[in-house]
């Protein structure tokens, strides 16, 4: 399938209407022409000149086809000049005379001329959309001699098509605003000379220099230089953040003041802002079950409004004697009403709008279904490890028997030389508190048991209780040992060739951040948090009662979770956040899988929803944004139907006017056009 930029579509109906002419073309199957993003996409044997015939239709045309003076959109102009000769005739008709149609007549084609041309074609081809109504509309006022009413529709539908362009545009533009994060060169450093180079050419392994200001081009990993990044285009997150030697950065992040090397660890095609901008505009392109509901019923809506209009024409002057005139009226004021543009409109701005605004704010959703379904979750599943703890062990009891910082300096002595994880917990500790530490001499390794070696010429031991003989551990040591056991911590032994000098409870760090957040899912209405890990039940217990979860599982393998997530789905709709390639197959079975940006491949590309932030910080808002889309498609759709219900109430006493009419089809367009585009808009904070 071969993709082309559209612009000039008129309306999300027309729209329809066009993909339906493309795809009964030779080839043209599977065709799909999107309202909301203005791609088209065709299979590339398709003849394409008949598919711009098809396109020009509507006043469409593919953007490689652009002429300089179609860039401006003229209706805003014809509609301008249209309002000034309708208040002119409107103003001398009395002295003008009969003379003044004429004048009706040239304001009603400036504003209504290709509305009418389309309509005229749909009529001979049998198609009925927006174009056909108003023209059938426009025919009749005339016919019956309601120039002014034809004249005022045909202007109110001009602005009308214009406002509804303006707002999907509007929407659009937003989107755009990405698109200028992508830098555009490089500046590759290769045998100690630099030279630009397109970042569609940078290589895996490539250093580049990144000056103060400029765009990181690629995802990769700093080698020289320290500097504080921009992240913002890419988590979301406002605070600069220091960068040194070994540090990751994003393509797309800006460097603020320092000079860096970054060394790249991916082609721009598979870094995270190209992720991003590839899967959001491929995101508009599906299509939300709501939003296939509201095409169909718009397909069938069209044709019974034709036949309801009809029986108004003709039944009240056949059966109840009412003049033909107000008949034929009130039936073109039916047609009018019928506009089913407001209906369509309701769900595609807003799905663009919010899932615009997350990717702002460093939240992928990877299609407007999984956004819809996102604001129904009321039950989130946690990974623990790497998820809401921080996946890397830190020291959190010291319990000394000596000087504490002299236990710490024996301990890291003896650590420094492992790069076992619990080894450089405890070195992190010594760091922390400023204490220096040196090679230990004569290292011997007990395998499965810990380490000895000699500090200053004296022998100590570190490691589990299998290190020790248990008459070695004294009753204090042991009720020390219990209690952090009964924490569900790891225990560390110091011991030197007497006596045991310390102890040391490491756990997996708990994020800064996952308390708060759960208590603000709950605070929004998620109901039931859960956490399920394959670590042993202490452990999870203790994680659980910290960061406030209102359900723990413990001891599963991936098979598990699935089975968990299976469960809790028979009751709720069902999120399931998760970093890890095993938490893959529960993303994939949830309603919505939700993967943290720096988890493995397997989970962020079979995750639905991917924070782009290392931590769960955004996951409220996300929420919250997807909630909000959700209530304003709702209130869209009854907007737009009551409008349209109580206009045809109108018709039973006879007040039913063209003007009301188009009124009313206006009103619920503009109404859903900028009700969608509010949820673009974010309160400014200090």
């Amino acid at each position: 399938m071969k993709e082309y930029q559209v612009k000039g579509l008129t309306c999300a109906n027309c729209a329809r209407a066009l993909e339906e002419q493309i795809q009964s073309l030779p080839y043209g199957e599977g065709a799909t022409l999107s309202y909301s993003s203005g791609k088209l996409r065709v299979n590339e044997r398709v003849n394409l000149e008949k598919v711009r015939a098809i396109l020009a239709t509507d006043g469409a045309y593919m953007v490689e086809d652009e002429l300089p003076q179609r860039k401006r959109n003229p209706l805003l102009y014809l509609v301008g000049t249209s309002i000034f000769l309708f208040v002119m005739a409107f103003l001398l008709e009395r002295f003008i005379g009969n003379e003044v149609v004429i004048v009706y007549i040239i304001a009603t084609a400036l504003s209504g001329y290709k509305t009418f041309i389309k309509g005229l074609k749909n009529i001979v081809r049998f198609r009925f959309n927006m174009d056909t109504l108003m023209t059938i509309a426009l025919i009749g006022a005339f016919g019956i001699g309601e120039w002014k009413e034809a004249t005022v529709v045909a202007i109110l539908f001009g602005i009308n098509e214009y406002l509804e362009g303006l707002g999907m545009e509007r929407a659009r533009r937003s989107l755009d605003m990405l698109l200028k994060q992508v830098p555009k060169e490089a500046i590759v450093i290769c045998d100690g000379q630099t030279r630009v180079v397109s970042i569609d050419s940078l290589q895996v392994g490539d250093v580049v220099l990144v000056r103060p200001g400029e765009k990181i081009p690629s995802d990769g990993v700093v080698i020289q230089g320290k500097s504080s990044v921009n992240e913002a285009a890419i988590t979301g997150e406002s605070m600069p953040i220091e960068k040194e030697t070994g540090m990751s950065v994003y393509g797309g992040s800006v460097n603020n003041e320092g000079m860096l090397h970054v060394q790249i660890t991916k082609q721009y095609k598979d870094s995270s802002l190209s992720k991003i901008l590839h899967l959001v505009q491929e995101a508009q392109e599906t299509k939300t079950p709501l939003e296939l509901l509201i095409q169909r019923f718009a397909k069938y809506y069209t044709p019974f409004i034709m036949v309801v209009a009809l029986f108004v024409m003709t039944i009240p002057p056949l059966s109840f004697g009412v003049p033909w005139h107000d008949a034929l009226y009130q039936g073109l004021a039916v047609l009018i009403v019928g506009c089913p543009c407001a209906l369509i409109l309701s769900s595609p701005i807003a799905l663009l709008a919010g899932m615009t605004r997350n990717a702002k704010k460093g939240v992928l959703v990877k299609g407007g279904v999984h956004l819809e379904t996102l604001g129904r979750v009321r039950t989130i599943a946690f990974d623990k490890t790497g998820t809401i703890t921080k996946g890397k062990p830190h020291v959190t009891d010291v319990i000394a028997y000596i000087d504490e910082n002299e236990l710490l300096r024996i301990a890291a002595s003896l650590e420094s030389a492992s790069s076992h994880p619990l080894a450089q917990a405890i070195v992190q500790k010594a760091k922390q508190h400023d204490i220096s530490y040196k090679q230990p001499e004569q290292m011997e390794t007990r395998t499965g048991s810990g380490i000895e070696g000699k500090i200053d010429g004296k022998r100590y031991r570190i490691g589990n209780e299998r290190i020790f003989d248990q008459q070695d551990l004294s009753e204090q040591i042991q009720k020390d040992a219990e209690k952090l056991k009964s924490e569900g911590k790891t225990i560390v032994f110091l011991a030197d060739e007497q006596h045991v000098l310390g102890l040391f409870g490491i756990a997996d760090e708990v994020r800064e951040e996952s308390k708060a957040v759960i208590k603000q899912l709950h605070r929004i209405g998620i109901r039931r948090t859960v956490m399920l890990t394959g670590d042993h039940e202490k452990t999870a217990e203790q994680v659980a009662k910290q960061v406030g979860v209102t359900d723990v599982f413990a001891q599963l393998v991936p098979e598990q979770k699935v089975e968990k997530i299976k469960q809790l789905m028979k009751d709720d709709i069902v999120a399931m956040v998760g970093d890890g390639m095993n938490d893959a197959p529960a993303l994939a079975h949830a309603h919505v899988g939700i993967a943290m940006g720096k988890g493995t491949d397997s989970a962020i590309e079979t995750a639905d929803v991917v924070l782009m932030q290392d931590h769960l910080g955004k996951l409220p808002e996300a929420i919250a944004i997807a909630r909000r889309v959700n209530r304003t498609i709702r209130l869209n759709i009854a907007v737009a139907l009551s409008l349209k219900a109580v206009a045809l109430l109108l018709t039973i006493p006879g007040w039913l006017t063209l003007w009301i009419a188009i009124l009313s089809d206006m009103g619920a367009t503009i109404f859903v056009s900028v009700l969608s585009l509010l949820i673009l808009w974010e309160k400014r904070t200090r």
